[in-house]
């Protein structure tokens, strides 16, 4: 017994060691990947900003991106959701020229004024190298799938700043109710790793300030649930507005570049016409101050608007940051009417519209500690729980898969893109039933 239990300790050290030395190399290659993204993506907002005519350009950079990936990015044009179906079912290497095309083509949408994020770039690079590691060592199916877990974890962690909930959005992506184990040491190691690159390289991530949390009492409870309520729905909202016009814009523009030049001929229009720069980019300076002031309850709804044309349309870049705008904002409006402070539901709505609209919920209330701080933590746990559930089995990963339902009426396994299809089978099988009867 003895002798068994030290091969075993024996084994786990190797195994550590082993895990621990790619995790490292992975996470340094993801971190430098991400802060050479976030100080060019800074360079391209400074730019805008300093030059608001660029924007009229944006049709025109839509149509040259269009382009670049019908010519070259095909192969690629699923981003996170390829990375996503790699794991759970793996096909073939993930082409080299996914992370070098996001990055220029997210820099090019924020350059010229589009509404979008940054998560989607920065998760796709790191999901990239991890693919480049498995394939120059040669490693198999499951350790392939383990580091590609990795590379999305490092790659989040590092552009937000947040490597715990990195991590823990590495593991929770995947599938709707289900963690993945086997990754842990890798997320966590990757992620820890991958933050630390990206801030030895200069990086000065946002910092967001909620002066007080109040002690939990049944009033702020509540609210939160409240809150929790409104900000799911919005995130199931952003989600199937997005994948609807999407899927309206192919139908109606069959040339694929003719798309994005579409959308950021209304973008612009819009955005002119309207007078909302706020609404465009990442929209940092305003979701800075929903935590200060209070902000025209409107603005919520015109960043969604903006966001989902842009992505809609083809433009690259990520959802994640629009959506700590729509949910700081719209948290921020709740202060009017909940009780609780305008700061801390403004925190709340920062995590828990991107916990319902992503599925993890997990993820979301770790990364609203991490920013926040843990007093925090009660409040943001009941919030994006609450958030996840009411955003329904719909989300901005379509190549999820239901791990454990929301509720008893879907099978597990199926992607959130076959879920539709699923309900009109089930639809059309009552009708035909009750005809019979």
């Amino acid at each position: 017994m003895k002798y068994l239990k030290s091969l075993e300790s024996f084994a786990m050290v190797v195994y550590l060691a082993r895990w621990l030395l790619l995790s490292c190399v992975l996470g340094a290659l993801a971190g430098t990947a991400s802060a050479v993204f976030l100080f060019a993506l800074d360079l391209a907002t400074g730019t805008r900003v300093a030059h608001p005519w660029l924007l009229w350009l944006l049709p025109f950079a839509g149509l040259a991106t269009g382009w670049v990936y019908l010519r070259f990015g095909q192969s690629v044009e699923g981003g996170n959701n390829l990375l996503i179906d790699e794991i759970h079912d793996p096909q073939k290497i993930v082409p080299k020229r996914m992370g070098p095309l996001v990055l220029a083509a997210t820099v090019v949408t924020h350059l010229f004024g589009g509404s979008a994020g940054r998560e989607g770039t920065a998760v796709q690079m790191g999901g990239a190298l991890a693919d480049r590691i498995t394939h120059l060592l040669g490693l198999g199916r499951e350790d392939r799938r383990i580091l590609l877990m990795g590379g999305i974890a490092a790659g989040f962690a590092s552009v937000f700043g947040t490597p715990l909930a990195g991590a823990i959005f590495g593991l929770e992506v995947l599938a709707i109710g289900r963690l993945r184990y086997d990754a842990l040491l890798v997320c966590v190691a990757s992620a820890l790793a991958a933050d630390q690159v990206c801030r030895l390289w200069g990086i000065e991530h946002t910092v967001y300030t909620i002066p007080f949390v109040p002690h939990a009492s049944a009033a702020g409870l509540a609210s939160a649930i409240v809150a929790g309520i409104a900000f799911g729905l919005v995130g199931m909202l952003f989600a199937d507005s997005t994948h609807a016009l999407s899927a309206f814009v192919k139908r109606k523009i069959a040339w694929a570049p003719a798309r994005p030049f579409v959308g950021g001929a209304v973008v612009a229009v819009a955005a002119t016409a309207l007078g909302v720069p706020q609404f465009l980019g990442l929209g940092i300076p305003t979701i800075v101050q929903a935590f200060q002031q209070p902000l025209p309850v409107y603005d919520f709804a015109g960043k969604f608007a903006f966001t989902v044309v842009t992505l809609a349309s083809g433009f690259k870049g990520g959802e994640v940051t629009p959506l700590f705008y729509i949910g700081a904002t719209l948290g921020n409006a709740l202060g009017h009417v909940l009780a609780l402070p305008m700061p801390v539901l403004a925190g709340l709505g920062f995590v828990a519209v991107f916990a319902g609209a992503a599925n993890t919920p997990i993820a979301s209330t770790v990364m609203a500690i991490e920013l926040f701080g843990a007093d925090i933590g009660v409040y943001a746990a009941l919030a994006c729980v609450v958030a996840y559930l009411f955003s329904g089995h719909t989300g901005i990963y379509r190549a999820q898969r239901v791990g454990q339902a929301k509720h008893p009426l879907l099978p597990a396994g199926v992607r959130l893109s076959e879920i539709p299809a699923l309900r009109r089978a089930r639809r059309d099988e009552a009708r035909a039933a009750s005809e019979v009867n």
